[in-house]
């Protein structure tokens, strides 16, 4: 009796758990990348691009160890992407020489 209870119960506070999602989600969306942001963008992309440059000159100024920062993680990611570049394009002349000797 007391588990038909617990699970009901659960049941119940999974439904109420997910309609708390549904709407947060929805609360969210107004404020993150929509079709408003891209329009802005699209007619002001030299004061949005003035603006990165005026920050970057900033950061460089103020702190440039987040600069270095920036640029190493760019850099290794820059590093991860050849390498998986080169691994799937080995896999893929792998494949095609086991297609190859399986055909022979």
């Amino acid at each position: 009796m007391t588990d038909k209870i617990n699970i009901n119960d659960l049941i119940k506070e999974n439904e109420e758990l997910k309609n708390k999602n549904k709407e947060l989600e929805e609360r969210l969306k107004t404020y993150t990348n929509t079709d408003r942001h891209k329009k802005y963008y699209e007619n002001h992309t030299d004061v949005v691009k003035e603006k990165a440059k005026k920050y970057m000159e900033k950061i460089k100024e103020t702190n440039p160890e987040k600069l270095k920062e920036w640029r190493h993680n760019a850099y290794l990611k820059r590093k991860e992407k050849l390498k998986q570049k080169k691994e799937n394009k080995e896999n893929k002349e792998d494949k095609k020489d086991n297609n190859v000797k399986n055909i022979n």
